[in-house]
């Protein structure tokens, strides 16, 4: 899981070339200033290595914790319960960069995962990468380098346009991606307490605790 680049909203230029009828070029603003009214795009990418499938959640607010965890949310909803429903799944993996709304030092973002976790009543096992090496994650090239490709030369123009591109995004091997907009509302500066961060049933691994921990559902002991 990992947030692509925000993307301004409006008839701005977008980096690449695509077919056109000659002498009828797709007219852009002449700044990339954005535009309040139409905000910015935040696509939050989930991809499932086994399915080679990918759920981007497309955010118009901000990238928090609260959003990065919405997310894992609708892609359970959407696509990870019914891909596993048959089987006994009793601990969800994910992986992530060290910074951001899904840092390992984020109060947020374990606070949310542990509401998560007692929703489904799984564990949520955490890794992440080590500072510097987010690059590694596949989801980089194996999803977000072929969104880029398929709106290259496209002016972003509405919501709607970036959800149907990103849900339209193919590549050799099978890739399959859905989209979703998310209009929710996520707001900055959200503090969790040390009361609130004491309810919290992590278990930091025994390799570099610190960036790979479980956090289980209220209802259950760590196995």
């Amino acid at each position: 899981m990992d947030t692509k680049k925000k993307e301004i909203i409006g008839k701005h230029k977008n980096p690449g070339q695509t077919g056109r009828r000659k002498g009828k070029p797709i007219s852009v603003n002449t700044h990339d200033f954005p535009d309040k009214k139409k905000g910015k795009a935040v696509p939050y990418g989930i991809y499932d290595l086994g399915h080679n499938e990918a759920w981007v959640n497309v955010g118009i607010s901000h990238d928090t914790a609260q959003f990065a965890v919405a997310s894992i949310r609708q892609w359970w909803r959407a696509l990870g319960r019914r891909r596993y429903r048959h089987t006994q799944v009793a601990r969800i993996l994910v992986t992530a960069d060290s910074g951001g709304s899904n840092g390992p030092r984020s109060r947020l973002w374990k606070y949310e995962l542990q509401k998560l976790a007692d929703e489904l009543d799984r564990e949520i096992e955490v890794c992440h990468f080590p500072p510097g090496t987010s690059k590694w994650n596949k989801l980089e090239h194996r999803l977000f380098c072929p969104i880029t490709r398929r709106w290259r030369g496209q002016p972003l123009e509405s919501y709607a346009i970036v959800v149907a591109l990103i849900g339209s995004t193919r590549r050799d091997g099978g890739l399959e991606v859905h989209a979703t907009l998310d209009e929710n509302h996520y707001p900055k500066g959200i503090k969790v307490s040390d009361e609130e961060f004491s309810t919290i049933h992590l278990q930091p691994c025994n390799f570099h605790g610190d960036w790979n921990y479980i956090v289980a559902p209220r209802s259950r002991k760590i196995r």
